[in-house]
């Protein structure tokens, strides 16, 4: 692969790696409001409260690398989506804020209050990651110099508006696998009711994505269609999404978690394969995409910057492997948690 690829390759696997990480966490907050008590709500942020910040240096540092190695489409992409991306932000800090204040008070107007803007916003922030996907399949319109000439109603329409609500459900169902892994007794059970509801939601709404995309969209289909060796990793988000219930059913907690990690892992390859090598597509003129050739930095940028992630990357997953490993089995409540 020359280092255009590479890149495309790497930005791919830190958003995944932010997509398969925050995403429990925004599903966790999808599924907060369906909590029945104050000590359940409790055990639903303390299952995420020691990992969430951590999970969003995979955000940040892919947002860097997209930057560093295809700077027009950072620039495109941020001043087109610049309103949904602020909104996102938006989202992601009340969500912070709604963690750390939640418990600072013991009335019940306040700890309602946090508890709405936590699941609000996490639902508002899975949609708006949804909703920026969507456009880059459908395509946004870019003029001859990469431009965005769109508006922000272009961005609301149909296809993404499904991609963006398939998201949600797709991190619902992550989210209630990740509680399920996380807690026991009655909670767990609680939990367990959620799962099989949640996968129900997303095979559905996947299912009207795919034939929708087939449809409408048959350019993003066509790297399965020329290659059928890549028909391989729709088997794989396949037969991962059927072992789920399965998994919940012989109560395998761990095995269910990793098939949903594959899951997610599995349609991000997908996603990737089939826009690959545009990184935004150009609607209605395709010839003015942006791809990871026509957008990317010098040659001599991209194989420093290289040798820099080489460094930089494995730190990140020290870290990430470090807290999960520090903070592993189930949530427990004690005098310091939220």
């Amino acid at each position: 692969m020359d280092l255009n690829t590479v890149w495309f390759v790497l930005v791919g696997v830190l958003f995944s790696g932010y997509a398969v990480l925050d995403g429990f966490d925004l599903g966790v907050g999808v599924l907060h409001l369906f909590a029945r008590t104050d000590e359940e709500r409790r055990l639903s942020i303390n299952a995420i409260g020691p990992v969430w910040d951590g999970n969003e240096v995979w955000l940040v540092t892919g947002g860097g690398a997209l930057f560093a190695a295809f700077p027009e489409v950072y620039a495109t992409v941020f001043s087109g989506f610049y309103v949904a991306f602020f909104v996102f932000l938006a989202a992601l800090v009340f969500r912070a804020v709604a963690i750390e204040f939640r418990s600072k008070e013991p009335m019940r107007w306040w700890r309602m209050m946090w508890d709405v803007s936590f699941s609000v916003s996490s639902i508002l922030a899975a949609f708006l990651l949804g909703l920026a996907m969507g456009n880059i399949v459908w395509g946004i319109p870019l003029d001859a110099r990469g431009v965005f000439v769109g508006t922000l109603l272009g961005l609301l329409n149909p296809y993404s508006l499904l991609m963006g609500v398939t998201t949600v459900a797709l991190f619902t169902m992550h989210g209630s696998i990740y509680l399920y892994l996380k807690t026991d007794g009655e909670m767990q059970r609680f939990v367990q009711r959620w799962i099989r509801p949640s996968i129900v939601a997303f095979v559905v709404l996947y299912a009207m994505l795919s034939l929708a995309t087939l449809i409408y969209v048959p350019q993003a289909t066509a790297a399965v269609r020329d290659h059928p060796q890549l028909f391989l990793v729709v088997a794989i988000s396949v037969f991962a999404i059927a072992n789920i219930p399965r998994e919940v059913f012989r109560e395998h907690p761990g095995r269910a978690f990793v098939s949903s990690c594959v899951t997610m892992v599995s349609l991000m390859a997908l996603f990737g394969l089939n826009v690959y090598p545009d990184l935004v597509h150009s609607r209605p003129n395709p010839e003015y995409s942006l791809s990871a050739y026509n957008s990317a930095s010098s040659e001599r940028t991209l194989g420093i910057m290289l040798t820099i992630a080489m460094i930089g990357v494995p730190l990140v997953l020290s870290y990430t492997v470090s807290i999960y490993w520090v903070f592993r089995g189930k949530v427990r409540l004690t005098e310091s948690s939220y």
